[in-house]
């Protein structure tokens, strides 16, 4: 399993880089990035279309390809298995359930509640 995860992740590494080169290669409206490789000249292996629609198509494929290997790559870690951490020995602290806990002196049932007097006007400020 840790192998076909460390192929996915060089696949992924590889792509990655592909898709970067190649989009910096392409020629776009405005750069001549393309042209200065030799992508501009219209006598060239893929004639003055041919290049701009093959570069486009690996760029795709290579995307593709990044898209599949990340994936992968999250379907693989998310079905090992978890580490316990460093807490996974300790026990936590019982509780006593609400209705065995003694309710506090002042809010014992039946006992009186002291009457609020004045109107709070007297606060000093």
């Amino acid at each position: 399993m840790e192998l076909l995860k460390t192929i996915l992740v060089v696949l992924q590494i590889i792509s990655a880089i592909g898709v970067i080169v190649l989009v910096l290669v392409q020629q776009g409206k405005g750069a001549d990035m393309g042209a200065a490789f030799g992508g501009g000249s219209s006598g060239g292996l893929f004639g003055a279309a041919g290049s701009a629609n093959f570069l486009s198509r690996v760029t795709a494929v290579f995307a593709t390809i990044f898209f599949l290997s990340t994936l992968g790559i999250t379907l693989f870690s998310s079905t090992k298995s978890q580490n316990a951490g460093v807490l996974s020995g300790t026990s936590a602290p019982v509780t006593p359930p609400a209705s065995e806990v003694p309710a506090p002196a002042s809010a014992t049932p039946g006992s009186p509640v002291a009457p609020v007097t004045g109107s709070g006007q007297n606060v000093p400020r």
